[in-house]
This record gives C-alpha cells, sequence and structure tokens, in this order.
C-alpha cells in the first residue's frame, strides 16, 4: 500500500486538478464558441447574409425562399383579374393565305369543286421568315474634270447621303458592315452578354452575315466611343438634377486585377463607370459629390463624405437582423423585434406613397420610434457582460442601430425607396458577363466600354425603348436619349 499523501501534498494535488479542469473549461468554452460560428456560418444563404441567391445550394434554396421577407401578396399565380389580355388577334391583312377546301363530298362522293362556300374559319400561325440575303451595296466615288479649267473635282466618301455615310467614310478595308448589322452585334455581345463566337454564328444564322470575331470584340468600344460624347455628359446632367438615388457597386476582374463597377441610378436612368472602390473612385463618375438629394445605399463607408441625405438599404438591415436571429432565436428576440418593427414601417410608409402622402403620421412615426427603441434596450440587455462571438455581433449590430438612427428609418421619415434593389439590379449585368465571357474582361478598358454600353441599354430600356431599335439608333443617327428625367416631366 503506498504510502498517505501529506497535507501539503494534498494541497498540490488539488491545485493542479483545479487547474487542469479550469483549463479544460476554457477549452470548451472556446470550442463551443467555435462550433457556435460555424454553425452560423453553415446556416448563412441569401436571406440571412450579403451572399448571392445564386450561391445557395440547391438543398438550400427553398429553405432560404421560406426565410425570406417578403410576404405574400395574396394574389394567386399567373394572370390577374383585369389585367391585359395577352392572346394574339387575327390580323386582315395577312402576308400569305392558303384555303384548305374539300374535294368531294363524304356522303355522296360528288365532286366539290363548284359548289357554293356555306361557311370559314379563320386561323393564322406567326413564324419567322427565312434568313435573309444581306443587302450589299456598293457605293462609287466618281472624280470629273472640268471642261473650262481643267480642275478634277472628286466627292468625299462621307456625301453619301443615306444612313451609312460614316461607315462608307472610315478608313479600312473597302467592303464594310452596315450600321443595322452593328447594332445587331452589338446587341448579341452587349444586349445578351453572349460571348464572341456564339454571337458570331448566331448573327449569321439570323442574318446571313458572317463577320470577323474581331468586329464582334470591336463593337463594344465602337459604341462606347459614341456614347462618350453626348450621352453620359447629358446622363449625368439629368441625374444631378433627381430628389432620390440609388447608388451601389460590384466587381470586375480586367487586365488579372479587381476594379470595381459603381452605379448611380434611378427608376429611369442608369450610369455606371469603372475604378477603385475608394471615395475619390465613387466621385470619378461625376454625379454624387454634388449631389444633395436622398441617397439611398448599403452601409459601405465609402459613401460617408457625401453631401447627400443618406439612406440605409433596409434589405441589408433585415438579413443581418436574421443572421443574428437564426443563430439563437431564443437568446436574440431583439432582432426579431427590429426586423417586424422594420417591416411594420415599410408597409406603412408603401401605403403612405401611395395615398399620395409626403410624411407618416406623427403619431405613426413616434410609435415606430418606440418600437426601435425598445428592441435596441432588449438587446442590450440580452447581451450585456456575454463573451460568446454572437453576443459581440449583436452589440454591434446594436450600436450600429443606435448610431445611424435617423439613416436606418429614412424610409418612414422621408418616404424614400425602403431597399437599394434599383442598383442592385442595375449592376447584376457584370455578374451576367463575367458568367458568360470567361470571368473576366481582357482589358480594362473594355470594362470602362461595357459599363458605358450597358448605362445606355439599361437606360432605354427602363424607357421602354427596345435595345435593338436604341442601338440601330446609336449606329445611324446619333445615341437615343432619356427626354427627361421622369415620363411625368
Amino acid at each position: 500500500m503506498p504510502d498517505a499523501l501529506t497535507y501539503e501534498q494534498l494541497l498540490v494535488l488539488v491545485g493542479g486538478l483545479s487547474a487542469r479542469v479550469a483549463g479544460q473549461d476554457r477549452i470548451i468554452g472556446e470550442q463551443a464558441d467555435r462550433i457556435a460560428e460555424l454553425e452560423r456560418r453553415l446556416g448563412a444563404d441569401s436571406s440571412n447574409s450579403s451572399r448571392p441567391p445564386s450561391s445557395d445550394a440547391p438543398w438550400d434554396k427553398v429553405r432560404a425562399k421560406r426565410r425570406s421577407s417578403r410576404t405574400r401578396s395574396g394574389r394567386n399565380p399567373g394572370k390577374q383579374p383585369g389585367a391585359a389580355s395577352s392572346s394574339r388577334s387575327l390580323v386582315e391583312d395577312p402576308d400569305r393565305v392558303v384555303v384548305i377546301e374539300p374535294a368531294r363530298c363524304g356522303g355522296c362522293t360528288q365532286s366539290l369543286v363548284d359548289a357554293a362556300v356555306s361557311g370559314r374559319e379563320r386561323r393564322q400561325v406567326v413564324d419567322v421568315r427565312p434568313a435573309p440575303a444581306p443587302e450589299i451595296t456598293e457605293y462609287q466615288r466618281v472624280s470629273k474634270t472640268c471642261s473650262c479649267c481643267g480642275q478634277v473635282a472628286t466627292p468625299s466618301w462621307d456625301e453619301t447621303g443615306d444612313e451609312r455615310a460614316e461607315v462608307v467614310a472610315a478608313a479600312g478595308s473597302p467592303v464594310r458592315i452596315g450600321p443595322q448589322a452593328l447594332a445587331r452585334a452589338a446587341l448579341l455581345t452587349c444586349g445578351h452578354h453572349l460571348p464572341v463566337g456564339r454571337s458570331r454564328a448566331l448573327l449569321e444564322a439570323l442574318t446571313g452575315i458572317d463577320v470577323s470575331t474581331g468586329l464582334l470584340a470591336g463593337v463594344r468600344g465602337r459604341a462606347a466611343r459614341k456614347l462618350e460624347r453626348v450621352f453620359l455628359p447629358y446622363l449625368r446632367e439629368l441625374l444631378a438634377g433627381a430628389p432620390v438615388l440609388h447608388a451601389d457597386e460590384t466587381t470586375g476582374r480586367a487586365a488579372g486585377s479587381l476594379s470595381y463597377v459603381h452605379v448611380a441610378c434611378t427608376q429611369y436612368l442608369t450610369l455606371m463607370h469603372v475604378g477603385g472602390r475608394s471615395g475619390a473612385d465613387i466621385d470619378a463618375g461625376g454625379v454624387l459629390p454634388e449631389f444633395t438629394g436622398f441617397l439611398v445605399r448599403d452601409g459601405y463607408r465609402g459613401y460617408a463624405h457625401l453631401p447627400a441625405v443618406h439612406a440605409w438599404c433596409g434589405a441589408h438591415l433585415l438579413r443581418d437582423l436574421r443572421s443574428i436571429s437564426d443563430a439563437d432565436p431564443d437568446a436574440q428576440l431583439w432582432a426579431i423585434a427590429m426586423a417586424d418593427t422594420l417591416l411594420e414601417a415599410h408597409h406603412g410608409a408603401t401605403d403612405a406613397r401611395a395615398r399620395g402622402a409626403e410624411t407618416l403620421d406623427d403619431a405613426v412615426l413616434a410609435r415606430i420610434r418606440n418600437h426601435y427603441h425598445g428592441a435596441l434596450a432588449r438587446g442590450r440587455a440580452d447581451n450585456q457582460g456575454k463573451r460568446t462571438t454572437l453576443a459581440a455581433q449583436a452589440r454591434t449590430l446594436i450600436a450600429r442601430f443606435t448610431r445611424f438612427e435617423d439613416m436606418i428609418l429614412r424610409f418612414a421619415t422621408d418616404l424614400v425607396p425602403f431597399t437599394n434593389n434599383e442598383a442592385e439590379r442595375a449592376v447584376r449585368p457584370v455578374k451576367v458577363q463575367q458568367r458568360t465571357s470567361g470571368g473576366a474582361w481582357r482589358t480594362l478598358q473594355g470594362l470602362i466600354d461595357f459599363a458605358i454600353v450597358q448605362s445606355y441599354l439599361d437606360t432605354a430600356t427602363k424607357w421602354g425603348i427596345d435595345k435593338l431599335h436604341a442601338l440601330q439608333q446609336l449606329f445611324t443617327t446619333g445615341p437615343w436619349l432619356p427626354p427627361a428625367l421622369t415620363p411625368a416631366e
């Protein structure tokens, strides 16, 4: 039997065991905190983080949609009662008429060639024409010698008297591609973001014109040069006078490095430019530095120096709140309460705008702020003294809601849009282009040209102008210009 431990030895043993247990408790606490953080990241999707919907796993898409902040409108899917019909009507002057007549009587087999017509039923089929042969127009420049003085007179190539004057006069090969074909080439590569090879094949199939890949690769630049002179300055002038602007940015890889595509837009106008992510790069667009209206944006600090009246995008805030509440719904009830407050205020602001009101009632605003402050107070109490990662994130979000209360509630106090969806939709084609064309632009100028042409096409689309028509006008008489800031003006 081993010798019994002395009192002093027992004290040392107990002290060592206590230190070991304390160390294990610390490790267990750190591991529990890390597990909670990993579970939070694992549960992140497009409904509770800044991740785009395209990043959701197929098995998570239903869950993300189910947790969306959007509420049901109460309408059934499909055509709504009273909505205009999209059915086609018979035309009175079809291009071709095929008459289907009975040859003989089905009863006695007598010939019906000369029989009287007792009824006629019409059906029409709408289809595409066969691919047309390209129209080739030859321009001959004639020189003439004066019989009086002997001087030779030769006209300029741009004296054609038609829409192709600029194409004919340009230096290069004696065979050129006309403006209508250029417009269709730009439509495929710029309007529909098709790669050059597929655009070439599709253009030949639809028009019968085989163009080089070099022409297709350069058509965006040709369009951009035409837009720089008139369209961009005019668009900046219109945007500067808007009461509300939306701003956002997204990444784009060009020439092997990361750049940012910035957008400033309204419901009817879109202006994009390329730069870095600093405040100076944001200012380079030429609109926001002097803009003093309402600016709806996300929480990026690069916009903080601008003189506009800022409004924080509600959709971003709801995702941030959901990321906190999803991690621990029972311990983060304040986040649920704050989200409910924002959504209730959003619905009230939407109804007020529909009624033509300029502001919400004072009593309604007071109730919104009361609920807002109550949610923050509950959040502070629930997270005070806690040392977990989730509690730290909650305190950071609470501090943001406290510091930027006026900016967050701008949609309720001044009835500006609740979300920045307008700008986010405007920058989405950048990602579409990256997915369809190898993920990057070969040169920075290519990305700049993309932003210019996309500004033109998106603005035209917002005004109901077909992209092809806008491009046809661009390559013939010059760029289409929006007549005003909004159609009502």
